[in-house]
């Protein structure tokens, strides 16, 4: 209802800002669409200005930070947004605000906020990772390049490839590379390539687009086909700042599709001076070595032994006639000595022999049974004696008066 005043009966500013207050809050919870033009995050709290897309408006919102958190993409300065919000008025400071209660992406940011969800799904199976990625073959024998119909793509791809290596060779699937049908288009293409023998590497190449343009190249299904192939994949799609799902998966992501065909083949003139300088190398290695062997060999064969091999063995003669003299030398001295220790040995043998003493005129008088008569009281009478000289020998019989003598 409105109020009876007057100039004579005014009301307060308060009461007026609490009508006010009391408006807006039956207003109730509305959606608001706009683009944040300010943002700043205070505690727990973060505050927004909110501006119209058309008019020159603006009004500030106010959300908490789990609000704010729970949004996908995170809110930023720029970003469109659709806000679930309560109109409240302060009536103490006059201050008019939004209370955000949920906090949505609009347009490219919801799409974004889509294929986020998407891209964590896939790296949580696995499909990302980078110890599935194979690494490409140094000269393909076959390219297989998916591409649109007559499109910049392909001939940057082969132009640039054939430049880098004339010989190279290419089967090209010509698909639709945007729009509804795309996605299907390019995993058939894929399953035949993947499917020839001949085809080394695949090239999976389109020019810039939007966001929406390149939504194809995003498809969970795509990603998947792509990671279940065989031949190794590249994916060039769009320029550097382009990053659809498939870069992810493929084994190798190229910014652009004339890098694509940088990083497929090798240059051959690059390749050519690396020969050369791996020959060069080569060469340098084994004519060092040779010289360092031809040197060891001079310096062996300079060695006496070598330079006059018939001198060493006269040398080794010479020792062995020496050492062979001194040998008979040291043989014959032995013989001399031990045939001297004989002789004395013998001429000791014949001084104390019996037979010397029996030359001298002496005899020994043996009983029968050759035992020598030490003392006549061993003789009995009428026994037989053999008396033995030092020439001959007689028997004798022994007398009756033996005590005598």
């Amino acid at each position: 209802m409105p109020l009876d005043t007057s100039a004579d009966s005014p009301v307060p500013v308060r009461t007026v800002l609490q009508l006010v207050g009391g408006w807006i809050s039956r207003l109730g919870r509305v959606w608001v669409e706009g683009q944040i033009a300010e943002l700043a995050v205070r505690g727990g709290a973060v505050f927004l200005t909110l501006r119209d897309p058309v008019a020159a408006v603006s009004v500030r919102v106010i959300c908490s930070r789990p609000v704010f958190d729970a949004a996908e993409p995170p809110p930023a300065d720029g970003a469109r947004v659709v806000i679930l919000a309560r109109p409240d008025f302060n009536a103490n400071r006059g201050s008019f605000a939004l209370t955000a209660l949920e906090i949505r992406a609009v347009g490219v940011g919801e799409l974004l906020a889509r294929l986020d969800r998407l891209r964590r799904q896939l790296a949580a199976e696995g499909l990302f990772s980078p110890e599935r990625k194979r690494a490409l073959p140094f000269l393909p024998g076959v390219i297989g390049l998916i591409c649109g119909r007559d499109s910049a793509a392909q001939r940057d791809v082969q132009q640039n490839a054939g430049r880098r290596w004339p010989a190279v060779r290419f089967r090209v699937e010509q698909t639709a590379v945007q729009g509804p049908y795309a996605a299907g288009e390019i995993i058939d293409a894929l399953r035949r390539l993947d499917a020839d023998p001949e085809v080394d590497v695949i090239v999976i190449a389109r020019g810039g687009g939007s966001l929406e343009d390149l939504l194809p190249f995003s498809d969970e299904a795509l990603v998947r086909a792509v990671a279940a192939c065989r031949t190794p994949v590249v994916s060039a799609i769009g320029h550097e700042q382009d990053t659809p799902l498939l870069d992810y998966v493929a084994d190798l992501r190229a910014s652009t599709p004339t890098d694509a065909a940088k990083r497929v083949v090798p240059d051959v003139a690059e390749q050519a001076a690396l020969i050369t300088q791996l020959r060069d190398r080569a060469r340098r290695c084994v004519t060092g070595w040779l010289d360092r062997e031809t040197a060891w060999l001079e310096a062996i064969r300079s060695r006496p032994a070598l330079a006059d091999p018939v001198r060493e063995i006269e040398r080794q003669a010479e020792r062995v006639d020496a050492l062979r003299q001194r040998a008979r030398m040291s043989l014959t001295a032995s013989l001399d000595r031990a045939s001297d220790d004989v002789a004395h040995t013998q001429a000791r043998l014949l001084a104390l022999s019996p037979a010397s003493t029996l030359r001298r005129g002496y005899a020994i008088v043996q009983h029968r049974d050759d035992g020598v008569v030490r003392s006549a009281a061993e003789v009995k009478q009428g026994e037989m004696l053999t008396v033995r000289f030092a020439d001959d020998q007689l028997t004798v019989r022994a007398g009756a008066d033996t005590d005598g003598g």
